[in-house]
């Protein structure tokens, strides 16, 4: 499972729509794009719940990047991005093969989803599948990319 975490000062995603209906909106907090890959499973989405939910990368009073989003009163906007798995190797059409298949992907981007909200982190979402527009505001800007996987090498 991947995740790229974005710090922002605001964040929301609008379905593709007639109506370009916001589906979520955060102020200052994170915009997290979640990936799922064939081989993951809710061990993963733990992992990676608890880094986001703890993830040190907010001035504290001294200027330096000390504090977690619950600290600092902030909110996360989770979408969910099977582009995260995109193979690039050969060609210039990107593959996708190690993507989540839609339902195993929706049931780990769901039990992600509760695992921050379990850890006291209040958070929106986007719409599973939809085709939506992401708007934000990086505040940095502080990107950062964790792959579950990275945390059997350490």
């Amino acid at each position: 499972m991947r995740v790229c975490v974005q710090r922002v000062s605001h964040a929301s995603v609008a379905l593709r729509d007639e109506n370009d209906r916001i589906a979520g909106q955060i102020e200052k907090g994170f915009l997290v794009l979640l990936g799922v890959g064939r081989e993951d499973d809710e061990e993963d989405a733990r992992y990676l719940a608890k880094k986001v939910a703890q993830l040190r990368v907010f001035d504290d009073g001294e200027g330096k990047m000390n504090l977690d989003v619950s600290k600092v009163g902030g909110r996360v906007l989770v979408v969910s991005q099977f582009t995260l798995y995109a193979d690039c190797v050969r060609g210039n059409r990107p593959s996708f093969v190690a993507a989540a298949p839609p339902e195993q992907a929706l049931a780990l981007y769901r039990f992600f989803v509760a695992e921050l909200n379990e850890r006291g982190v209040s958070t929106e979402e986007g719409v599973f599948q939809a085709n939506m527009s992401v708007s934000l505001v990086n505040d940095g800007p502080v990107t950062i990319w964790i792959d579950s996987k990275d945390r059997k090498n350490a």
